[in-house]
């Protein structure tokens, strides 16, 4: 951190700005450090298939959500459909497979929305045997006990 001259440009003595400015360096250093602290990997569960462009839209939202509490969003149902395609059988079954693969190193579970898809089911039931904690939001991003 570069630190503040205690001095004006004619060498006499300058407190208040020498202090604002000193506050305003250790301001940035704390948030520069909150942004890289450690952040564990949470699991996006939420509908994909349906209404596509309206379950992509929400799982941003969802994953924005989740950066936002201070973790790391791994939300499959974004990434793979840009390579990979849903309405065949045998990729989506692979895309679940691989997204399945994913949630194993994640902490925790989030579970979105008021309907739970077959293969949000598949996750859930997933995540169960693995012991992941899983938690449930409203489409208000509050939390449902279940």
């Amino acid at each position: 951190m570069r630190k503040p001259n205690y001095f004006n440009n004619e060498g006499y003595p300058n407190p208040t700005e020498y202090y604002a400015e000193l506050h305003a360096l250790e301001e940035a250093e704390y948030r520069k450090k909150e942004l890289y602290k450690y952040r564990p990997l949470v699991y996006i569960c939420s509908p994909f298939a349906g209404d596509i462009k309206t379950n992509v839209m929400n799982a941003r939202r969802h994953s924005r959500f989740a950066v936002k509490q201070g973790f790391i969003p791994v939300t499959p149902h974004l990434f793979f459909p840009q390579f990979m395609s849903d309405s065949n059988p045998d990729e989506r079954e692979l895309g679940l497979f691989m997204g399945m693969v994913m949630m194993t190193k994640c902490t925790e579970v989030w579970v979105f929305g008021n309907i739970i898809s077959e293969g949000m089911k598949r996750e859930i039931k997933k995540a169960r045997r693995c012991g992941k904690p899983i938690r449930y939001f409203n489409d208000k991003y509050e939390e449902i006990r279940k």
